[in-house]
């Protein structure tokens, strides 16, 4: 990503200012901000769901111009095909690209074993709970084998036990496939945890304001010290720049109102 920057619908608002990064391959990289500071903006446009209005993105060594093949998506919500199976869902994407019924019944198992679904794969999203149906829809993503997945706050509306349950089993399939990923959270020890690479957005509009490289040894405890040191740091950090952004509005408040 290049001077990629995005405005809101309208044109009066910008989202993200202009904003340059690399992700190398099998990197995992979290993206931690205040809301409404372009995280999940940026995140579309590497998905392929946004355009930027100017700069580029490319994934892959190849220009993204929407969403393709080598990208996969998990959102906040699961979203899974209430009338499907979990196996039904976990293979929808397969048979919607024309994988033979035996290939994506392998691959589909071999996904849901992966996160530790295989002993539900008849039940429907109902009969799941939140962090049941979460973990389907990784599946859902790494079925597709993907060379980048993105994720979107994927954990943020599970209760913390469950969250931190996740967080341990998103680092061992990581661990086990390397896929790269891009991270979306507002949890900054979920995202110290879980990344060799945390990059803090500003308040909106959004910008890099602090790149963290965390070489900690895996796998990782998140009791480990050195990771709530940096958890600390970040908060402070993140503070201050919602201290600032609050402070610019008040000037600029000043300013209209003489």
């Amino acid at each position: 990503m290049d001077g990629a920057c995005k405005t809101y619908e309208g044109g009066d608002r910008p989202a993200l200012l202009p904003t340059s990064f690399t992700v190398e391959r099998g990197e995992f990289v979290s993206l931690v901000g205040p809301s409404g500071c372009g995280k999940s903006t940026l995140l579309g446009m590497i998905a392929g769901l946004l355009r930027p209005d100017a700069g580029f993105v490319e994934a892959l060594g190849r220009p993204v111009e929407g969403p393709g093949e080598g990208r996969a998506m998990v959102f906040q919500d699961a979203a899974l095909f209430p009338w499907l199976t979990v196996l039904g869902n976990v293979e929808y994407g397969l048979r919607a690209h024309g994988v033979a019924r035996a290939e994506r019944r392998e691959r589909a198992l071999e996904a849901v074993r992966l996160v530790h679904l295989d002993h539900v794969v008849d039940r429907h999203p109902h009969e799941l709970s939140g962090g049941m149906r979460q973990r389907a829809s990784i599946a859902r993503a790494l079925v597709m084998r993907p060379e980048i997945l993105l994720m979107d706050e994927p954990f943020s509306a599970l209760d913390a036990q469950t969250r931190t349950i996740l967080s341990d089993e998103l680092q061992r399939i990581w661990l086990e496939t390397r896929p790269t990923v891009v991270f979306v959270t507002h949890n900054l020890i979920e995202a110290a945890f879980l990344s060799d690479t945390v990059h803090l957005l500003s308040s909106g509009p959004g910008r890099i304001v602090r790149t963290y490289d965390i070489d900690i040894p895996r796998p990782r405890d998140e009791a480990d010290p050195a990771l709530l040191d940096l958890r600390h740091d970040m908060l402070e950090r993140l503070r201050a720049e919602v201290d600032d952004a609050a402070e610019r509005r008040a000037q600029v408040a000043e300013v209209v109102a003489l």
